[in-house]
């Protein structure tokens, strides 16, 4: 049962919705007996190559987890309004199928759309310190295990492997993992032969139950899944400004969400490229080997997460503006010329306060000309360069600026960004100076239960706890996913006004139908 069928919610504007969680195609398949992979025939060819580097991976969301989803999307999700009565908060709510490619290293690259929500809540600030560090074990309360992804990988035999979840690489979307046994899959290296337009491709990801011979004698039981493949053909291949290919396009009839995350191989059975999302028609754009085999280097570098590298600028290249627009920045007309007519740099129009831009005294109207001794021509140059330096580096840039005649060079400190700088505008937007707002600066998850969901759940209305931060004062103090906070400092939530300088939080807690009182110092900032 999907959590469509489950949950009502109340977004932020106050308008009711059922959840809309994107579930994939395909069911979820059994662990114990899936089926083995599956070779598609085409015209002309009696079948398409084996593919033994493309395993089954299956993501399942609890409840809990599915709530912070929600909490994070752009539904602006404010409180849950009703449940159905089979509803448990432990329950696997959602559940994603989708391929993923084993590389000759043991590591496993996915495309797994919702395991930011494993990785703990948003920092209000989004300036993340990045360094090296060990990985932690996993935390462990009465839900079990919290801030680890639920993720099986079955291999192109139907054996389920081991395997541990390493991160997340912001950059590409990719999530690695790195298989217990390295030699458990037949693995087929990467491949950095160049592309060639009109080139057949083919696309293997999940293949719905129903389009699977003997599928309904299947359903009688536990549901299976199993890899398909599509041919398509290769589309407008971009070249990096690094050399090689940044972005591919291909082509492809029936194309949906579901090919998201596919492996794409070519006409030998190496792989090319991961889809990453979908275009206008039937096209789809694919993340290229080298991008890929990066992704992979990053997190096991780091074991752990890798966050964006984050400038904190926004800004227009100048080939897409015209004179007017770079005059309004502050430029005179004769050096507006003639900036113009160099073809290259990024015009910033707006500079975030506090970020690696503002403290290296960036400011709107400057112009970026290279970065590392590299001449930026388009937006995209200037967002591939600074990807490849990598959060935490140190980045020159050459820039001119409208109240100096001479070039300026300046050493900037990049910083992470592990989640989309637009979820933390919208989560500053969204919550300014609310108890929201002040406890998720203390590493605590809510959402709001109406008074007859959290009857269900065994208490009144409150908000329900869907994340504790590991290692921080509220995890200390006790305080649990699952748990409903009844009251904060002796208010009812509904009440409560967080104080600009908190020393500490009283939070009076049902957990499992009794009641308890939970004192979490406040961070200090």
């Amino acid at each position: 049962m999907t959590l469509r069928k489950l949950i009502r919610v109340t977004t932020i504007a106050g308008t009711l919705l059922y959840c809309a969680a994107a579930v994939a195609q395909t069911p979820a398949p059994s662990p114990k007996r899936p089926a083995p992979p599956v070779k598609v025939g085409r015209a002309g060819a009696d079948k398409l190559p084996a593919a033994p580097q493309v395993v089954t991976i299956i993501h399942r969301l609890n409840a809990l987890k599915m709530f912070r989803l929600l909490l994070r999307s752009e539904q602006y999700v404010q409180s849950v309004d009703a449940l159905d009565s089979v509803f448990n908060l432990m329950d696997d709510v959602h559940t994603n199928v989708i391929a993923g490619l084993a590389m000759d290293d043991g590591t496993i690259a996915a495309w797994l759309p919702e395991a930011e929500v494993e990785l703990g809540p948003p920092d209000m600030a989004p300036l993340l310190p990045v360094a090296p560090r060990a990985p932690k074990p996993p935390r462990a309360s009465r839900f079990g295990v919290v801030d680890v992804p639920d993720i099986t990988v079955i291999g192109p035999e139907g054996k389920r492997l081991a395997a541990k979840y390493v991160g997340l690489d912001v950059v590409t979307g990719l999530s690695i993992l790195r298989l217990v046994n390295k030699n458990a899959v037949q693995a087929v290296a990467l491949t950095d032969e160049p592309l060639h337009t009109g080139a057949t491709v083919l696309l293997f990801s999940p293949e719905p139950v129903a389009n699977i011979p003997g599928a309904q004698a299947m359903l009688r039981g536990n549901l299976y899944a199993r890899m398909g493949a599509i041919e398509g053909r290769i589309r407008d291949v971009m070249p990096a400004p690094s050399g090689g290919v940044a972005r591919f396009k291909m082509s492809a009839p029936k194309l949906s969400r579901a090919n998201i995350g596919g492996v794409a191989v070519n006409e030998a059975g190496e792989t090319i490229g991961i889809v990453d999302g979908l275009v206008e028609g039937n096209e789809a754009s694919i993340l290229p080997a080298a991008l890929i085999r990066r992704a992979a280097q990053r997190v096991l570098e780091q074991q752990a997460s890798v966050p964006r590298p984050w400038l904190g600028v926004k800004g227009e290249a100048i080939t897409a503006l015209n004179l007017d627009q770079i005059q309004n920045h502050g430029w005179e007309l004769q050096r507006a010329e003639a900036l113009a007519g160099k073809h290259r740099g990024i015009l910033l129009t707006s500079v975030a306060p506090d970020s690696p831009a503002a403290k290296a005294s960036l400011k709107a109207g400057d112009v970026i000309l290279k970065v590392d001794d590299k001449e930026i021509q388009t937006a995209d140059d200037f967002t591939w360069w600074l990807e490849q330096a990598g959060p935490s580096s140190l980045v020159e840039f050459t820039v001119a600026r409208p109240d100096q005649p001479a070039e300026d060079s300046l050493n900037v400190r990049l910083s992470g960004l592990l989640y989309p700088a637009v979820l933390s505008f919208n989560l500053r937007t969204r919550f300014p100076k609310t108890r929201t707002s002040s406890l998720m600066e203390q590493g605590i998850e809510t959402i709001a239960l109406k008074p007859p969901v959290a009857t269900q759940l065994g208490t009144t209305a409150g908000l329900l706890v869907v994340y504790v931060e590991p290692s921080t004062a509220a995890s200390e103090a006790g305080l649990q996913p699952g748990d409903v906070i009844q009251s904060i400092d002796g208010k009812p939530v509904s009440a409560f006004k967080p104080p600009a300088q908190p020393t500490s939080f009283t939070f009076e807690i049902f957990r499992n139908k009794e009641k308890l009182v939970v004192v979490v110092p406040a961070k200090k900032n």
